[in-house]
């Protein structure tokens, strides 16, 4: 499997609260059901997971700081070019 593959699983398990609980309770079913090999499956499923949900936890934190209510998406962009 590539790296982008693995890259993407990653990144939904620190975004998608829903296929983390899934993968808590089968860590290499989920991840062989994303496509990636049995020796990634392996090596997901031996993380930290303490760690994995302090990292999301983190990113929706930053997430939600950047979403501005009523700010339209382009200004967002251009008030941090302008900060710069």
């Amino acid at each position: 499997m590539s790296a982008a593959a693995l890259e993407t699983f990653l990144a939904r398990l620190y975004t998608d609260a829903d296929l983390r609980a899934r993968f808590d309770v089968d860590p290499e079913g989920e991840a062989r059901g994303a496509g990636l090999s049995p020796a990634e499956s392996a090596a997901l499923a031996a993380c930290d997971r303490i760690g994995l949900q302090m990292a999301a936890d983190s990113f929706s934190r930053k997430r939600a700081q950047h979403r501005r209510p009523g700010l339209p998406f382009y200004r967002r962009i251009v008030n941090r070019l302008l900060r710069r």
